[in-house]
């Protein structure tokens, strides 16, 4: 049975921790950093949080969120790092990889199958809901107190990373984790509002355009968007983390896997893997250099989205049909 035992022992042997999460960060990577930053703190650590792209605005309510450093704020050399939600180093972003460079003690905590293993110290477990489901185990590890900030930030990253209690990754222990951080004072109307209830006009526009470019193959068992770089710009969107429109691919009648093609830059397309049936999504973002879970998964593509598209299409046929 896996234990927290060791990592949580040598966290307490150091004093000075920088934390990183994934590139494009989404609510579960930001719930898990914001929780063992907090903790970090209370237990007297000097602690800092990295990340190469901004806090999205829906999670921007959660303590600690204002305490993010991007790559060019990082003024000071931090050796101990601990990786959050990161399937490999190369996903946190190219230019926190290279301020990585210099580090000397590395823990990885992660939930993804796709995983590499590449702490000195791992914690993987693909059978948890969510990264913030293990944080949340570790911090008890630590027997640091889960104050009602830390509960609102691993409440989050549970209720984003599971689809709102949807996706099969969900399980009695995640119901009871979720329990459990009610009960240390959940704020269930911030969650609500911050979540669900606060998308801006450009979001909507955004979604627009995602079902606007909205296509399938003939068999009707494949959905894909299409959001490119300038139609993106052209609303005012880039800074925007669609985490949930691939989601509705999902929701038509006959379509196994939906996918979301977004042109993050020039010739640099993020590629969101759906599956909602038995097809192995992280089996077929590795083709790519990606990964993930069975029925969520990503990867990126340099190159044109066009090609892109009918690259990936084609591979996804060959196995969906």
């Amino acid at each position: 049975m896996k234990s927290f035992d060791k990592i949580a022992r040598e966290i307490k042997k150091r004093d000075d921790y920088l934390l990183v999460g994934h590139a494009i960060p989404d609510g579960d990577c930001i719930g898990s950093l914001m929780a063992l930053y907090l903790g970090l703190l209370a237990m007297g650590k000097n602690v800092k949080i990295l990340l190469q792209d901004a806090v999205p605005a829906i999670y921007r309510y959660l303590v600690g969120s204002d305490a993010v450093l991007r790559p060019e704020q990082l003024k000071e050399t931090l050796r101990n790092v601990i990786f959050l939600d990161c399937s490999d180093e190369e996903r946190t972003g190219e230019q926190v990889v290279n301020i990585l460079e210099e580090r000397v003690f590395t823990i990885n905590i992660d939930h993804h199958q796709s995983n590499t293993l590449f702490g000195d110290l791992n914690y993987v477990d693909d059978k948890s809901s969510s990264t913030a489901e293990l944080v949340l185990d570790l911090l008890k590890h630590l027997e640091i107190d889960i104050t009602p900030d830390i509960a609102n930030a691993l409440y989050v990253g549970v209720v984003q990373d599971t689809g709102g209690f949807l996706h099969n990754s969900t399980s009695s222990a995640t119901f009871r984790s979720a329990a459990e951080l009610l009960d240390k004072g959940v704020n269930l109307d911030l969650v609500k509002l911050n979540l669900f209830e606060s998308k801006s006009r450009t979001e909507i526009m955004l979604l627009s355009l995602a079902l606007e470019h909205i296509n399938f193959n003939a068999s009707g068992k494949i959905a894909w968007m299409i959001l490119n770089y300038e139609d993106v710009k052209a609303i005012g969107a880039l800074d925007i983390c669609p985490e949930g429109i691939i989601n509705y691919t999902l929701m038509i009648k006959g379509v196994e896997v939906g996918l979301l093609f977004r042109e993050i830059s020039p010739g640099l397309i993020k590629i969101g893997f759906r599956s909602k049936g038995d097809v192995d999504v992280s089996a077929l973002a590795a083709i790519f250099g990606g990964g993930g879970h069975q029925r969520a998964a990503g990867a990126k593509q340099e190159g044109s989205i066009d090609d892109a598209e009918r690259q990936v299409i084609l591979t996804v046929e060959g196995v969906v049909g």
